[in-house]
Order: C-alpha cells, then structure tokens, then sequence
C-alpha cells in the first residue's frame, strides 16, 4: 500500500483511465498489452502510463527490443493506494475546527487526522526500511434501541478514559505519545 500525499499525483490516481491501469499493472505490462485490455489506442495508454510515471504511481521494469521500437514494460508500484488528505493541503479536514463527538463531519475529520497521521508513518517507516507498530480493534455491534447505542457509548466512553489516565504518564522520558481513536457509526447496507 502507498499513501499519496501530494496533491497532483492524487489528482492523476484519480483520474477513471489511470486508475483502471493501475489495477491491471498489479501485473508487470506495457502500453501495447493495456491497449487491448482497456479498449484503447496504444498512444493514449501510453499517454496516461506517462503521467503515472512522473509521479512515482507506476515503475519501469525493463525495457526490450522489437525491431525498431523499444517496449516499456511497467507495474504500479503499489497493490493498492490511500490519499492522504494531507493532499488537500489547507482545506483538509481538522477535527479542531468543529469538536462535537457526536457530530458525523467530526468523526470524518477524526478519521481524515487518523489517515494523515499513519500515512505519515507509512511513508517514513517503509523509507526507512522499517514496520511501524499500529494496533487496531475493528467489530460490529447490533444495537436493540437508541438508548442501548447511548449506554454502550457512555460505557465506552469511561472503561477507555479509565484505561488511558492507567497508562499515560506525562513525564516518562522516553516515552512516545499515541493517539486512541474509537468510533461509533451506522453501517451501510451493501450493494446486491
């Protein structure tokens, strides 16, 4: 996984041409081969591969010789790719901007924060040449009635502030802050 953080690569990910070819390059191939993979002209693949080359989301992998051409064989460079919303640079989300716990657009800038700030962490660690060390809890729960949703996240609410004012210690030297994030929301329905 790759998180993107700048603005523009975003923009080119984005893009419904790039990003079919993204996933087909999980594969190594070239512009003649996604041509007739995607149903279009070998000029306008290699166009977008170009584009996707200058910002690092696809990688040469060798070049070979047929006849008076050379074919560039490509694979994304990545299985799968993450925006940060760090892309967005100052209209990003901000949890500070509107702090209401039981507010949906707080809980999106929580999670927009929890996706810049791993991100981050992804992008430097794998640099780096090293694992970062993340723990996550993620499940699912039926509520019977509002009040048992109210009650559950009340509980929630006090066992965790009682679990972090156990383990927080302001004044430990070498310690290393983390942030806890837990969330309550409605499930979609999937698509059939």
């Amino acid at each position: 996984m790759t998180v993107i953080e700048d603005a523009a690569a975003a923009e080119v990910s984005l893009d419904p041409v790039r990003a079919r070819l993204l996933a087909e390059l999980a594969e190594p191939g070239s512009a003649a081969m996604l041509a007739s993979r995607v149903d279009l002209p070998r000029q306008k693949v290699n166009y977008h591969l170009r584009a996707l080359e200058r910002h690092g989301l696809v990688e040469l992998v060798e070049e070979r010789r047929k006849g008076n051409v050379t074919e560039r064989i490509l694979r994304a460079t990545a299985g799968s790719y993450v925006i940060s919303p760090s892309a967005l640079g100052p209209v990003q989300p901000d949890p500070d901007r509107a702090p209401d716990r039981l507010s949906a657009r707080w809980l999106l800038a929580v999670a927009a924060r929890m996706v810049r700030e791993v991100g981050a962490l992804v992008t430097g660690a794998t640099r780096a040449g090293k694992r970062v060390s993340t723990f996550a809890v993620d499940g699912e729960v039926r509520f019977a009635s509002a009040a048992d949703r109210s009650a559950f996240a009340d509980e929630l609410a006090t066992t965790v502030t009682r679990l972090i004012s156990q383990y927080h210690d302001e004044n430990a030297g070498g310690g290393r802050p983390h942030r806890v994030v837990l969330a309550i929301h409605p499930i979609t329905p999937k698509a059939d």
